[in-house]
C-alpha cells in the first residue's frame, strides 16, 4: 500500500444524525485540505453535500469537538469552523447564518423545534481566564440563552419525548469525564426555561456517560459504578442490567453513543467484552441481549429511528462506512457510503490477532498484533520481520479491532505491528482502566515494552529492529520508552510530550488538571513531573528518533517536541524533524498525511539500511553517520 493510496478518494467518516427520511454525516476530505462537509442521504436523491463549499463542519469545544450539527425535518444545523457561526439549511438549499461572529464555539448540537431552537454546548474564551462552558438555547433568529452554568463542562443534552424535561451530564476539575461526572435532569417551564433541578447519578467517582430517554419518557444512562460501564434505568422501579462488558466510552468527543431505542421495550447497543466491540438488539423488560451477526468490529455514534439503525462501522479487513441496518426488512444492511474505494487484494491484508501477554506486578495487558501481509511477496528463509509497537493517545483510550490504512502500509512493506492497549485502555472495565492513575510513564511503558519483549520471544519479530511510535499521549509513551527503557532500536514521536511541567503549564482547559490524576497535583509534585519527563532524562535516549509536529497544535505546542529536537543534536543522536503548516493536534491534510508517510518510511529505511519501495524522497537526519 502506498502513502498516496491512503489519502486519494479516502475520506473520514465522522458522526451521523437521522430524520424519517435522511441520513446526514459528515466528511473529513484530506485531499482538500482537510476540511469536513455535511452530506445528506436521502433514498430519492442518494449523498450530497449541503454545507457551503468554503465552510468546514468543525467544533473545538474541548478542543477535540465532536458532533457539530443535527437535523430535524427537513432541516439540518451545523457550525462552521472558520466564523465560528452556525448556520441553517433546509434540505439541499442555500446555508444561512443565524448566529453571530462573537467569537463563541458550539458543539453537541440538539433539535428543539417545538420552541424554535437548539439547545447546546458552548465554549466561550475569556482573557486571562479559562474558558467558560456552559449549556445554552439558541433560537433560530440567533438569540442565545443561558440554561445551565456553573460547571467546568457539559455534554449531551436529552430532551423528552414530550419536551418537558431536560437531562446532560456535567463535570468539575480536576476529574476528567471517565473519572466522575453528574447526570443532571431538570423541569422546563412553558418557555423551555429550566426550573427543579435533581442530580439522577453520578458523584466524584462515578462516570455517567449517555443519557437517553426512551419512547415512554422513562431516562437511561451509563454508569460504571458497577466496574463496568453498564446501562441503568433511572425511575421507579430503577433498573440496573448488570453485564462484564463496557457499555460506555470516555467522553473525548461530543456525539458519542453507544445505544438507541427502536421502541419502548427494544434498544439496539454496542458494548465491549475484553476490548472487542458487537452489536446487540437489547430487550429492556428482561436484559437479554440478541447479537447481531455483521462484519462490523466497531460501531461509532449509533442513532435509531423506527426500524431503522446508523453508525459509522469499522471492520477488520476492509475500509470504514456509513451503514443502515432496516430490522424486519427485506434488505438489512446499507452501505451507504464506504471511506475509500482502494481495492486491496485479500491476500495483502493483514487481520487483528487478539493477544494477552504477561507484564510487570503478575499482570496482563492486550493488543493487537498484525502480521506482515503482502500477495506478491514472501520473507526470506529465516528472517523474523521488523516490529512497530504503537501506543494509542489519551492515554485514555483504545485501540480495536478496526481497518486501519496506516497499519496495512506498513504489513505490505512487511512490517509486523501491534497496536497495544496498556493498562489505563478502555473496552476491559473500570479496575485496567485505572491502572493508569498516578503510573502514566510507567504502565504504559512496561506494557509496550512486554508486547515487545512477548513478540520476540515467540519468534514472530526481529530483536534487533524493534520500533516504538506513537502521537499525542502516545507520543509521550515513546519518548518514556525509549528515554527509560532499552527494548527499542528506534522510535517515533508525532506531537508527543517530552516535557510534563509545559503541558501542565500551557495545555487548554479541557486537559488542564488530567494529570492530577495520571502524574499527581501539579506544582506540589514537581518533582515527580521532572522524574518522568524524557526531556530531563536525555541521557538514558541511545536510538534514532523521529518527531512530527502541527505547528498549530495548541494541545501539544510545538516547543515540546523542539526542545527534544535541540537535546538529541546536542548528544549526537540520529534525529529528523518535520513542522507541519496548517496543522494542528493531528494531520488532516492529505499532503501532510503523505509527507508523514514517506518522513517515516525513509527514516527507516535510513537506519535499518534498506531501501524503500516506491518513489520515497530521503528524509535529511541529523548525525546519521554511514
Amino acid at each position: 500500500m502506498t502513502e498516496e493510496s491512503i489519502t486519494r478518494g479516502t475520506v473520514g467518516l465522522g458522526f451521523v444524525a437521522m430524520t424519517p427520511d435522511a441520513v446526514y454525516w459528515t466528511e473529513l476530505r484530506p485531499w482538500d485540505k482537510g476540511r469536513s462537509v455535511l452530506v445528506r442521504h436521502t433514498a430519492q436523491s442518494g449523498a450530497k453535500d449541503i454545507s457551503a463549499p468554503d465552510h468546514t463542519v468543525r467544533s473545538r469545544v474541548h478542543e477535540y469537538g465532536g458532533r457539530a450539527f443535527a437535523a430535524a425535518g427537513d432541516t439540518a444545523w451545523y457550525l462552521n469552523d472558520t466564523d465560528k457561526r452556525i448556520y441553517r439549511v433546509v434540505q439541499e438549499g442555500t446555508p444561512e447564518p443565524i448566529t453571530q461572529d462573537d467569537g463563541t464555539d458550539y458543539a453537541d448540537f440538539l433539535p428543539d423545534p417545538a420552541r424554535s431552537r437548539l439547545i447546546a454546548v458552548a465554549e466561550r474564551s475569556r482573557p486571562g481566564q479559562e474558558a467558560e462552558n456552559l449549556l445554552v438555547a439558541i433560537d433560530f433568529d440567533g438569540h442565545v440563552t443561558p440554561l445551565a452554568e456553573g460547571a467546568d463542562f457539559y455534554a449531551a443534552p436529552r430532551l423528552s419525548p414530550d419536551g418537558q424535561k431536560l437531562a446532560w451530564i456535567e463535570w468539575y476539575h480536576p476529574n476528567m469525564p471517565w473519572d466522575g461526572t453528574l447526570c443532571r435532569e431538570a423541569q422546563l417551564d412553558a418557555n423551555g426555561t429550566p426550573t427543579t433541578l435533581r442530580t439522577v447519578a453520578g458523584g466524584t467517582d462515578t462516570s455517567v456517560f449517555q443519557p437517553e430517554y426512551a419512547p415512554d419518557g422513562r431516562l437511561y444512562y451509563v454508569s460504571d459504578e458497577s466496574g463496568f460501564w453498564n446501562l441503568y434505568r433511572d425511575g421507579d422501579p430503577p433498573a440496573h442490567y448488570k453485564a462484564q462488558a463496557e457499555f460506555g466510552l470516555p467522553h473525548w468527543q461530543f456525539g458519542m453513543r453507544t445505544y438507541a431505542f427502536l421502541d419502548t421495550h427494544t434498544a439496539v447497543v454496542t458494548f465491549a467484552v475484553a476490548g472487542e466491540w458487537r452489536l446487540a438488539l437489547f430487550d429492556l423488560d428482561t436484559g437479554k441481549a440478541t447479537p447481531i451477526d455483521l462484519p462490523w468490529c466497531r460501531f461509532d455514534g449509533l442513532l435509531a429511528q423506527g426500524n431503522r439503525a446508523v453508525f459509522c462501522g469499522a471492520r477488520p479487513d476492509g475500509p470504514a462506512a456509513i451503514v443502515q441496518l432496516t430490522f424486519g426488512g427485506a434488505q438489512p444492511e446499507t452501505i451507504l457510503r464506504a471511506a475509500s474505494s482502494t481495492d486491496i487484494p485479500d491476500g495483502s491484508i493483514s487481520r487483528p490477532q487478539a493477544i494477552t501477554f504477561p507484564t510487570e506486578n503478575d499482570q496482563v495487558a492486550h493488543a493487537f498484533f498484525y502480521a506482515p501481509a503482502n500477495a506478491d511477496y514472501c520473507p526470506m528463509d529465516g528472517e523474523r520481520p521488523p516490529l512497530i509497537v504503537m501506543g494509542h493517545g489519551g492515554p485514555t483510550g483504545q485501540a480495536d479491532s478496526g481497518y486501519s490504512a496506516k497499519v496495512q502500509f506498513w504489513t505490505t512493506r512487511g512490517f509486523a505491528v501491534a497496536d497495544v492497549n496498556y493498562g489505563g485502555s478502555t473496552g476491559y472495565g473500570r479496575a485496567y482502566r485505572r491502572r493508569l492513575l498516578g503510573q502514566w510513564g510507567i504502565v504504559d511503558v512496561d506494557d509496550c515494552c512486554n508486547a515487545a519483549k512477548y513478540l520476540v520471544a515467540e519468534g514472530l519479530v526481529d530483536p534487533d529492529r524493534l520500533i516504538i511510535v506513537g502521537g499525542s499521549a502516545g507520543g509521550y509513551t515513546t519518548l518514556s520508552a525509549l528515554a527509560f527503557r532499552s527494548v527499542f532500536k528506534a522510535g517515533r514521536s508525532s506531537y508527543g510530550i517530552g516535557d510534563l511541567e509545559t503541558l501542565a503549564r500551557d495545555t487548554h482547559k479541557f486537559e488542564s488538571r488530567y494529570l492530577d490524576s495520571l502524574i499527581g497535583p501539579w506544582p506540589q509534585e514537581k518533582a515527580v513531573y521532572h522524574a518522568r519527563s524524557p526531556l530531563h532524562h536525555t541521557d538514558g535516549l541511545d536510538c534514532p528518533i523521529l518527531f512530527l509536529q502541527g505547528a498549530e497544535d495548541k494541545v501539544v505546542p510545538p516547543n515540546q517536541a523542539e526542545a527534544m529536537v535541540e537535546v538529541l543534536k546536542e548528544k549526537g543522536l540520529p534525529v529528523a524533524y518535520l513542522l507541519f503548516q496548517g496543522e494542528g493536534h493531528g494531520f488532516r491534510g492529505a499532503e501532510s498525511v503523505r509527507a508523514a508517510l514517506q518522513a517515516e518510511l525513509s527514516f527507516y529505511g535510513q537506519i535499518f539500511d534498506f531501501t524503500p519501495a516506491g518513489d520515497i524522497s530521503p528524509i535529511s537526519i541529523t548525525n546519521l553517520r554511514s
